[in-house]
């Protein structure tokens, strides 16, 4: 009776040994190949720090940020990277996003090297590049600070020129405009090949009474998710906190990273990764009082095309769990 004890619970063992380990919960985030955002996941896909906070993380690449929110709308991904603007109005309208905070990275204004340029007032009459369509935000900041600065509004006293972000970053080292506002990354590009600051949207936004340290982008993800699955969402928040510090002080991090980040040659490499850095948000709550400062403004001149029919900062929008 002895032996077949041992033997029944020698081949429970075994049995137990073979059992497949219970599988981690999967947060897929669906981004653009060659987007910013690829650089932080593709961190916490190779150094585990999903694994480490007991989620598996999958990437969905997509062609576009309107592909993104289809995609998050229709349930195919868990999470997408956009501004908290855009949360603000889909809440609006009846869908509950959450905003978890992931840059502050903002642009600013170049001109060329050589530009007599020194102060927006200077472009009065001239023809400047913008990404992201007449109400991208850093255009709308500023516009604020040049009225409040000279009493004129720079839609109304220069030329503007609209494109995709690579459009007008050749623009503007070809001489085609005489300032530019471009997305972070291409600015960071810019000012390698000779085109210097007139001034940043963060001391636009300083000077409008307005903390630039509000982070702008973040992780979204449904709020009914993040209700069901508050585990999912804080581990979430602090994989993409862990890859930041690595980042933050590991150059042989970025090394790593470097085939994918299109840089052509160190400078550029060099000015990708410190502009990246800057853009860390504190690891802290968002300042809501802030936030609605800014949604304010963006309200006053990006209207109804930038946020819909919503007027006012919505409850819930920044993630508030961890």
């Amino acid at each position: 009776m002895l032996d077949r004890f041992r033997m029944g619970a020698a081949a429970l063992v075994a049995a137990l040994s073979l059992a497949p380990a219970a599988r981690a919960e999967e947060l897929t985030v669906g981004t653009l190949a060659s987007g910013t955002v690829r650089w932080e996941l593709d961190t916490i896909q190779h150094y585990g720090l999903d694994k480490a906070e007991g989620f598996d993380l999958k990437i969905t690449e997509l062609a576009g940020n309107p592909a993104t929110q289809i995609a998050l709308a229709g349930g195919e991904v868990d999470a997408i990277v956009s501004d908290w603007l855009w949360v603000a109005q889909q809440r609006a309208e009846g869908k509950n996003y959450v905003f978890i905070p992931f840059s502050t990275a903002v642009g600013a204004l170049l001109v060329p090297q050589d530009s007599p340029a020194q102060t927006l007032a200077d472009l009065k009459g001239k023809k400047i590049g913008i990404a992201g369509g007449p109400v991208d935000k850093s255009w709308l900041i500023l516009r604020a600070y040049a009225r409040q600065e000279t009493g004129e509004d720079l839609a109304t006293v220069t030329e503007q020129v609209f494109g995709a972000p690579p459009m007008i970053y050749e623009a503007g080292l070809s001489g085609e405009v005489d300032g530019v506002i471009n997305f972070w990354n291409f600015l960071a590009k810019m000012k390698v090949h000779g085109m210097r600051e007139l001034i940043t949207v963060a001391e636009a936004a300083t000077a409008l009474g307005l903390d630039p340290a509000t982070p702008l982008l973040g992780y979204v993800m449904d709020d009914e998710l993040v209700q069901e699955k508050p585990e999912l969402a804080a581990a979430l928040k602090r994989a993409s906190r862990a890859a930041k510090d690595l980042l933050l002080t590991d150059d042989a991090a970025w090394q790593r990273l470097r085939p994918i980040m299109n840089a052509e040659d160190d400078a550029e490499f060099a000015a990708l990764r410190e502009g990246w850095r800057q853009g860390v948000p504190a690891d802290a709550p968002v300042d809501e009082a802030n936030a609605a400062k800014v949604f304010a403004l963006m309200v006053e001149l990006g209207g109804e095309e930038l946020l819909g029919k919503v007027k006012e900062l919505p409850e819930g929008v920044f993630y508030k769990g961890d």
